[in-house]
């Protein structure tokens, strides 16, 4: 089997364990406040914390994985990850469910997931497959969604939350060793661009001077801002709708299980249309979709259907944002660039985490973020319209079209 393939497989299992698992984590906040007597708000800023601590660690952890290959930074990612998952099985206060949630699971993730896993999967593949390839391991690594989610609220009713979590730690370790199935070293096109490539200062003062890059980046923290809120509170917004209980987790389930089909079609989709006209019409299809479920009335034929169209839209965006920056900055260091990059992506999930569990202690309703989250993909279907995909003069010989 080529090397690629099986990094592609191994970046896939990984991704599931660890998206999977944060998807997880909408199921978990009812029994958290009503079993432990910790404030909605307090376990809103833990899972919050979680999305801002991945996206400071992302760069450093992307920067790494540059230097010394993906597979370390992902083996101890795995065991940040369950390590915090086991503190939030067991805490007992806010403070050590910030700890575990906040910043273990935070580290653990930003180690596991795309600006690790996924640009080394990007290093392998030939450029002209290099939007597929990063589809193909996004579009595998939903299956976490698909199988965790009915597992964790399984196992939360039959044993408790707690039982849950241990569960989701023992996962994240038995994935830790398809880490060394990840080649940090890369295809022969990265060994090329890695000769060609200017130092990691330059590179980036050429990306923040870019436009399409700073576009690109305000693009993405509306993606996070967008999922954080969505995957965080769509199981309790739905019982305050008088909605049944387990449709919340089958609705997260669906998600993931569309999100295999989008994120493939927008790895394909990359590979023909400029990924930036792909991004605009994604976040488009997203606000419409958005602003018609919150206007409509509630039923079980909506929620399956809104939970379909997003999970459509879902994860699409990082192989059309991670293959925009390898097109333009070349792969030698993809994953610093996505790291800062995503860093942003982090800052919307943490405000959208929050935001959520504040504005509902606030008003007792969930409309006004709701609101936030479909205009804001209207911003961000606007930014992306116009990025342009050419380097800079200074980039062009270390920069390959995908």
């Amino acid at each position: 089997m080529r090397k690629s393939t099986l990094a592609i497989v191994a970046a896939a299992l990984l991704i599931s364990a660890s998206m999977g698992t944060r998807q997880t984590f909408g199921l978990f906040i009812d029994p958290l406040s009503a079993e432990r007597g910790i404030p909605l708000a307090v376990i809103a800023f833990a899972m919050a914390l979680h999305n801002l601590v991945w996206g400071f660690a992302q760069p450093f952890a992307g920067a790494l994985a540059d230097r010394y290959g993906a597979m370390p930074v992902a083996i101890a990612g795995s065991v940040a990850f369950a390590g915090g998952l086991a503190l939030a099985a067991v805490a007992s206060s806010g403070l050590l469910l910030v700890l575990g949630l906040g910043l273990l699971v935070g580290l653990g993730v930003s180690c596991t997931t795309f600006g690790v896993v996924l640009t080394a999967v990007g290093r392998l593949a030939a450029p002209e497959k290099r939007s597929m390839a990063m589809g193909l391991a996004s579009a595998g690594g939903s299956l976490g969604h698909v199988v965790l989610v009915p597992l964790a609220q399984a196992v939360t009713d039959l044993h408790g939350y707690s039982v849950a979590l241990i569960v989701l730690a023992l996962v994240a370790v038995a994935v830790a060793p398809f880490g060394l199935l990840l080649d940090g070293r890369g295809g022969e096109a990265a060994a090329d661009e890695v000769l060609q490539a200017p130092p990691l200062s330059e590179m980036l003062a050429q990306a923040i001077h870019h436009p399409g890059y700073r576009l690109l980046t305000v693009g993405f923290f509306t993606c996070g801002f967008q999922l954080a809120f969505i995957a965080t509170y769509l199981p309790g917004y739905l019982i305050l709708c008088q909605m049944p209980v387990g449709l919340g987790a089958t609705a997260l389930a669906l998600i993931g299980l569309f999100n295999m089909v989008g994120t493939w079609a927008c790895g394909w989709l990359g590979g023909r249309v400029r990924q930036q006209y792909v991004l605009a019409w994604l976040y488009l299809v997203r606000a419409v979709t958005i602003g018609a479920f919150v206007a409509l009335p509630k039923s079980g034929p909506l929620v399956l259907g809104f939970a379909a169209i997003m999970g459509l839209t879902w994860l699409g965006t990082v192989p059309l944002t991670s293959g925009w920056i390898a097109k333009v900055f070349g792969t030698h260091h993809l994953g610093t660039l996505f790291g800062i990059c995503f860093f942003s992506h982090q800052i919307g999930s943490f405000l959208g985490a929050w935001s959520g569990g504040v504005v509902f202690d606030l008003t007792g309703s969930y409309t006004l973020v709701w609101v936030l989250t479909a205009a804001a993909g209207l911003l961000a279907a606007a930014v992306n319209v116009p990025i342009k995909d050419t380097s800079t003069p200074g980039l062009a010989a270390a920069a390959r079209p995908s």
